[in-house]
């Protein structure tokens, strides 16, 4: 049965009075029939209920971070292959390949982000990635599905999280560019839910226009109740699918589909698990990885108390190194549970706590309507993060990987001309992605030119169409030698 513009004012009027929030629709008459539409489409797209617990809990009351009761190191696997993993890690190829070739992995890309920090006004997977050919992120990893069609001769199903800020203009740069030869129907995109900005004082939701709330996404850590709420994981039962191989946009490096780290982890039986990178130094900018209370956890690096991050073993290694990549192994039937027990705030459904943020956000005054440009935080964003759902796993592998290798994110614009790369910028990615072929081919006996540093001399790049493992380039035609300087496209 259709509901009415009438009735879904008055019921939405009904929601939003019942927690102290009807200012959302003072402007309501003042609209024309399509931003009445719009603005109701968006009220109906917030928990209100969940708003109402939030502002009390998290807004009007900052919930403080205790120091656990106990904080150790976690167990990892080893990168490089040592006599004591050998085996299993045969057993683990073994497993993960054999996943793959049973068609029960998925690949999972979240995508929701704007490229607006990379001065680049679209989604940031359309951003230009690559050294030489300036590939779009997204196009990286069809090529990295393309491989494994032809390394298994299977299809992987590729899940796409958007946002609605950028929904449209995903799926139209997928069709623009014919899906980069892969199957429409095993491609689906869905975007994350929104929730409202809050004034830090009042608890009063924003709004951004007199038709609009002031609206973010819920955090990546709404990318598993958006997996369930969109039906994605309603499809991936239907194809047979038990693994997610879940990553994020930025990183053109990133091995989507790991047989390897896939075997470890359902060899383990663990329900989520995590790559990791050793942290370059104790106050690095990534998460630790951590048992906390027993449970593998991420550990913020502005919460790990100095002591322990500084914290070294007999041989001067970090203690706590384990940095999260954001890069997860993830059993569906873990998704389904986390999607069915009750939340922090009772309303039932989703279960990752909230976390809060205070941020400078644009609204109009509520009183003229006029817009105002805060100069300093008077709003709380409220968001979930994808690692927090680590602990209430009932198993979970962590696995080391190499930053050549597989870390190369593109997060920040890139420094002036003449300075140096900033750090995780598009520069210092094509760097590493230049880095990590000149390794693949040195291991081929390829010639590659290094300046006094150890920078190599030269751009290369390698299609992941052609390789995603340095052996994928044996009885290929490589040249003998790399002319210093030079551009070389394998």
């Amino acid at each position: 049965m259709t509901t009415t513009t009438t009735e879904r004012y008055a019921s939405a009027k009904e929601a939003l009075d019942a927690i102290g929030q009807g200012h959302v629709l003072k402007f309501y008459d003042e609209l024309d029939e399509a931003q009445q539409n719009s603005l109701l489409t968006e009220i109906e797209g917030v928990d209100w209920p969940e708003v109402a617990a939030l502002v009390e809990s998290h807004v009007l009351n900052k919930p403080g971070f205790a120091v656990p009761e106990s904080i150790e190191p976690v167990p990892w696997y080893p990168y490089e292959e040592t006599p004591d993993v050998r085996a299993k890690y045969i057993e683990a190829r073994r497993v993960g390949e054999q996943l793959i070739k049973d068609r029960k992995v998925a690949a999972f890309t979240v995508a929701g982000g704007q490229g607006s920090r990379l001065g680049w006004d679209a989604p940031k997977g359309t951003f230009p990635a690559t050294p030489i050919r300036k590939l779009p992120l997204f196009a990286c990893f069809a090529e990295y599905l393309h491989n494994i069609y032809s390394r298994f001769g299977v299809t992987i199903p590729w899940y796409v999280m958007t946002s609605p800020l950028n929904h449209a203009d995903t799926v139209a740069f997928f069709h623009g560019n014919k899906f980069f030869g892969l199957e429409e129907k095993n491609l689906m995109f869905f975007p994350q839910a929104m929730f409202p900005a809050l004034d830090m004082n009042t608890g009063k939701v924003l709004m951004a226009s007199k038709d609009a709330i002031a609206l973010s996404p819920n955090g990546h850590g709404g990318s598993l109740k958006a997996l369930y709420t969109s039906g994605a994981i309603a499809d991936m039962h239907q194809r047979g699918i038990t693994q997610l191989s879940y990553t994020q946009v930025d990183n053109p490096n990133v091995r989507m589909i790991d047989p390897l780290f896939l075997g470890l982890h359902d060899l383990d039986g663990a329900e989520m698990s995590s790559k990791m990178l050793p942290k370059a130094y104790p106050k690095e900018k990534l998460g630790v990885l951590g048992l906390v209370n027993g449970k593998t956890s991420v550990i913020e690096y502005t919460n790990l108390p100095d002591e322990l991050a500084e914290q070294r073993d007999d041989q001067g290694e970090l203690v706590f190194k384990c940095g999260n990549t954001a890069t997860h192994a993830i059993r569906i039937d873990f998704i389904e549970k986390l999607n069915t027990r009750p939340t922090e705030t009772g309303t039932g459904g989703f279960a990752l706590p909230w976390n809060r943020a205070e941020k400078k956000v644009a609204h109009i005054d509520m009183d003229t309507a006029e817009p105002v440009k805060p100069e300093s935080p008077n709003a709380v964003k409220l968001e979930t993060f994808v690692f927090d759902a680590l602990p209430l796993a009932d198993a979970s592998v962590v696995y080391e990987t190499d930053r050549v290798d597989e870390f190369a994110p593109i997060k920040n614009a890139d420094s002036p001309e003449g300075e140096e790369p900033a750090k995780d910028s598009a520069e210092s990615s094509k760097q590493l992605q230049t880095e990590r072929a000149a390794r693949w081919l040195e291991a081929n006996r390829v010639k590659v030119p290094r300046k006094d540093d150890g920078s190599v001399d030269a751009v290369i790049e390698i299609p992941q169409i052609t390789a995603i493992y340095p052996e994928d380039l044996k009885g290929k035609a490589l040249p003998s030698s790399i002319e210093p300087g030079s551009e070389v496209l394998l």
